[in-house]
C-alpha cells in the first residue's frame, strides 16, 4: 500500500573542522551562498541516504563508485543487467510498455520508487518518447548553516609513489585543504502521498528512512570528514492525518526556528504533532 499520510520532516546537524560539500569549481572549498552560509546541496544529502539504504540491505539503483555493490561500470549497464537489474527486454518498447517498465524499476529499488529517476527507452515507431521520467514522492532540499561559516584553509603536501616500480619516490606536491570550523546546518523534506500511488512508496518505505536520518553520517567518513565531525543532532517528524496534510510544508517548516547552538523551538499547529528523535 502506498504512502497514506503526507509527511514533512527536518534534520539538524552540527559539523564541526571539517568539509561537508566540497565545491569542485571552487578548489573543494566548502559550498557556501553569496551571503557566506554554509550550504550542502540535495544531491550530497540524498547521496548519503542512499548509502545508508545500501548498507541497511537495501537494494539501490544509483550507487556510489566507492560502495558499489556489484560490478556495474555505469546505471544504463545494471539497468539492463539480468542479474542486478531489470534485463535489456524491459527497455525495448517492443517488448515492454513504458507503465511497465517504470513499476519494474520502482519495485526493484527504494532510491527510484523515494527520489525517482530517469530511464533510457528504446525508440520505436509507436513509443512516445526515448525515455521514461519517474518523479518520486520524497524530497529533500539543501541545507544552510543558521549563520555565516568560518572556513580555514591549511597548505599540505602530497606525496605519491615514483614511475616503474614505485621502489623511488615521488616529488611532492603542494594543495589546499579547507574546512568549516563549526556550524549548525538544517535541512527539510517531505513526502507526497499522491506521487508515491505512482511508484509504490509505501508507509514501510518512509519508516525505513526515518530510522536512518539520524544515522545519515554514520559510516561517511573520509579524510575532510574525519569520523565524528558530522553528526545529527535532533531529526523533527511531522505526520498528516491525510494525504493532503492539514498544513502546507512551508508552515511546517516554517515553524521551525533552529538557533546556532543548535536549539531551536517548534511554533505548535493544531492537530500536527511533531516528533522529536534524537541523532546518533
Amino acid at each position: 500500500m502506498s504512502l497514506q499520510n503526507k509527511i514533512d520532516f527536518a534534520i539538524i546537524f552540527e559539523v564541526k573542522n571539517a568539509n561537508p560539500n566540497g565545491d569542485p569549481l571552487n578548489g573543494n572549498r566548502p559550498r557556501t551562498n553569496y551571503e557566506g552560509f554554509g550550504e550542502i546541496t540535495d544531491v550530497c544529502i540524498k547521496r548519503k541516504l542512499r548509502d545508508r539504504l545500501q548498507e541497511s540491505g537495501h537494494s539501490i539503483f544509483v550507487q556510489s563508485d566507492e560502495k558499489k555493490t556489484d560490478a556495474m561500470p555505469s546505471l544504463r549497464v545494471r539497468a539492463e543487467s539480468s542479474e542486478f537489474g531489470l534485463g535489456k527486454d524491459a527497455f525495448n518498447p517492443k517488448k515492454t510498455k513504458k507503465d511497465d517498465a517504470a513499476k519494474s524499476a520502482c519495485d526493484k529499488w527504494i532510491d527510484v520508487r523515494a527520489f525517482g529517476q530517469v530511464f533510457a527507452f528504446g525508440k520505436s515507431a509507436d513509443a512516445s518518447g526515448v525515455s521514461i521520467a519517474i518523479r518520486g514522492p520524497v524530497t529533500i532540499q539543501s541545507a544552510f548553516s543558521i549563520e555565516p561559516v568560518s572556513i580555514t584553509s591549511t597548505q599540505i603536501t602530497k606525496s605519491v609513489s615514483g614511475e616503474g616500480d614505485g621502489s623511488k619516490k615521488g616529488s611532492d606536491t603542494m594543495g589546499m585543504k579547507h574546512r568549516v570550523d563549526s556550524a549548525t546546518y538544517v535541512t527539510y523534506g517531505a513526502m507526497t502521498p499522491q506521487l508515491s500511488e505512482r511508484t509504490g512508496y509505501s508507509n514501510e518505505d518512509a519508516e525505513i528512512v526515518k530510522k536512518l536520518l539520524p544515522k545519515l553520517f554514520e559510516g561517511d567518513a573520509s579524510s575532510a570528514r574525519p569520523e565524528g565531525s558530522m553528526s545529527v543532532k535532533k531529526v523533527l517528524w511531522w505526520e498528516h492525518n491525510s494525504k493532503a496534510g492539514q498544513y502546507s510544508s512551508a508552515k511546517v517548516h516554517q515553524s521551525l526556528s533552529v538557533n546556532a547552538d543548535g536549539t531551536y523551538t517548534i511554533i505548535p499547529l493544531d492537530g500536527l504533532h511533531s516528533e522529536e528523535i534524537d541523532g546518533f
